[in-house]
C-alpha cells in the first residue's frame, strides 16, 4: 500500500468511527441557509448579477454526512445534484439524511476526490468544504475538480488557515505523542485529549483558546475527533493557499467572507497605512491582514471560476436603471424593515427601502419592472440600491 493510499484509509477509517458532521437527521428541510451553496446568490455574489439559469448540476465533494448535500438540494430545486464521500459510514448517514428530509434529485457515489473522472459529466457549482486539507495530495485534488467544473462555473472550497489553528496544531501533536503507538485508535485520542483538557491550567494558552472557540461544539466526540485526531491535515497561509489556487488552473473570484479581508477594518485609524497598503497587490494585502490578525483566520473560504463568467458593471447609472430586481433567496424575517441578510447580520430598512424590496418581491415571480419603473413608487438615490446589491438583499438582471 502507497503512502498516498495508508493516508486515505486512515481519513477513512476516522470518519467511519465518528461519522461527520454530528448534525441531527430531521424530517423536514434543514433551518435557515448558507448563502454559499445557494445558485442564485453565489452566482450573484461571483458576478454581481442573477445567473441565467437554474436547471445546473451540482457537485458536493466530499458530502460527509450530508449537511451540505441536504441544504444544496432544498435551495436548489431544480438542481441535479451528485454526492461523493470516500466514507461508506457516512455517506450512509448522508443517504438516510436526505431520504427523511425528502431531498430529492441527490445520487450517491462512495468515492475519493482523486476517481472523480469516473462521474460523468460537468458541474456549474461545484461544492468542497473541509476536503482538500485532509487529502495526501491536494494539488492533484483540486485539479480533479477543476476537471468537472463546467464553462461558466463555480466551484466552493474551505480549506484550513496556519496562523488561526496554532493552538489546535500544537494540541494535535500532544495527543500523538501520548498515544504512542495507539494513534490511529480515534476513540483512545478523544479520551487522551479529553482528558489533557480536563488536566490543563485554567490560564494556559491551548485551553483557554479551546473554552473561548470550539469547546461548544467540541461537546460532540465526532467534532472533538475531526479537530484533535485527525490523521492527516495540511493548514493554508495566503501565499501556500494561492499556490493550490493556481495549480487549479481556474480564476479567483474572491473569498466568500470579505468582512474579514476589508484591511481598514484594522488600520482604519491610520490612513496613510491604508494607503501604503493599497500598493501592494492583492495577494500581499490578504497576507497583511492575515499577519495581523491571524486569530481572524481559522480558514479560508472562496470562489473560483471558469470562464466565460461575465461579470456586471453596475457603476453605469443607465444600465444600473434599466436592470430588473428580485428579492435574494436568502434573507430571513422578511417581509419586515429588521431582518437578517445572507450571513444572518441584522439589517434595518428605511421606509423606502422596504418598499423597493417589496417592489422586487413581486418582480420575483413576475420579473417586469426595471429599477426606474420602481422608482415610480420607491424612489431610492442609485447608492442606496448599489447598497442593497453589496449586501445581498437583492438580484440584478440586465434587461436587452
Amino acid at each position: 500500500m502507497s503512502d498516498s493510499q495508508a493516508i486515505s484509509a486512515a481519513v477513512q477509517k476516522l470518519y467511519d468511527t465518528y461519522p461527520f458532521p454530528p448534525d441531527p437527521l430531521l424530517d423536514s428541510a434543514p433551518p435557515g441557509y448558507n448563502w454559499r451553496w445557494n445558485w442564485l446568490n453565489a452566482y450573484n455574489f461571483c458576478t454581481g448579477q442573477k445567473p441565467d439559469k437554474q436547471d445546473i448540476r451540482i457537485l458536493d465533494a466530499g458530502c460527509g454526512t450530508g449537511v451540505s448535500t441536504e441544504y444544496l438540494a432544498h435551495l436548489n430545486p431544480k438542481a441535479e445534484i451528485v454526492a461523493v464521500d470516500l466514507s461508506p459510514g457516512a455517506l450512509a448517514v448522508a443517504k438516510e439524511r436526505c431520504q427523511r428530509s425528502r431531498a430529492e434529485r441527490v445520487a450517491f457515489h462512495n468515492l475519493s476526490l482523486y476517481d472523480l473522472e469516473q462521474i460523468p459529466g460537468s458541474f456549474e457549482l461545484i461544492n468542497c468544504v473541509g476536503v482538500l486539507h485532509h487529502l495526501p495530495d491536494p494539488i492533484a485534488g483540486i485539479q480533479a475538480l477543476a476537471n468537472k467544473l463546467a464553462p461558466g462555473g463555480l466551484l466552493h472550497i474551505f480549506v484550513y488557515g496556519e496562523l488561526g489553528r496554532w493552538e489546535i496544531k500544537l494540541m494535535q501533536q500532544a495527543i500523538a505523542l501520548l498515544q504512542g503507538n495507539q494513534q490511529g485508535d480515534y476513540r483512545d485520542g478523544v479520551n487522551v485529549g479529553r482528558q489533557i483538557f480536563a488536566a490543563l491550567p485554567e490560564n494556559n494558552r491551548i485551553r483557554q483558546r479551546e473554552q473561548q472557540r470550539w469547546s461548544l461544539e467540541n461537546q460532540r466526540d465526532e467534532c472533538f475527533a475531526d479537530m484533535y485526531v485527525h490523521p492527516q491535515e495540511i493548514d493554508y497561509t495566503v501565499e501556500s493557499l494561492f499556490e493550490l489556487i493556481d495549480a487549479s488552473g481556474l480564476d479567483f473570484l474572491g473569498f466568500s467572507n470579505p468582512q474579514t479581508w476589508q484591511l481598514e477594518r484594522l488600520l482604519g485609524k491610520e490612513p496613510g497605512l491604508v494607503a501604503r497598503a493599497k500598493n501592494l497587490d492583492e495577494r500581499a494585502r490578504y497576507r497583511l491582514i492575515e499577519l495581523l490578525d491571524p486569530e481572524a483566520v481559522t480558514h479560508y473560504e472562496f470562489f473560483l471560476g471558469r470562464q466565460p463568467l461575465p461579470k456586471a458593471d453596475w457603476s453605469n447609472d443607465q444600465a444600473l436603471l434599466q436592470a430588473v430586481p428580485e428579492l435574494t433567496p436568502c434573507i430571513d424575517g422578511w417581509p419586515g424593515q429588521v431582518l437578517f441578510n445572507c450571513d444572518y447580520q441584522i439589517v434595518r430598512l428605511s421606509d423606502l427601502e422596504f418598499q423597493f424590496l417589496q417592489a422586487c418581491e413581486v418582480n420575483s415571480a413576475h420579473q417586469t419592472r426595471t429599477i426606474s419603473d420602481i422608482f415610480e413608487i420607491a424612489p431610492l438615490e442609485l447608492e442606496q440600491v448599489r447598497s442593497l446589491l453589496k449586501q445581498q438583499l437583492i438580484l440584478l438582471t440586465a434587461r436587452l
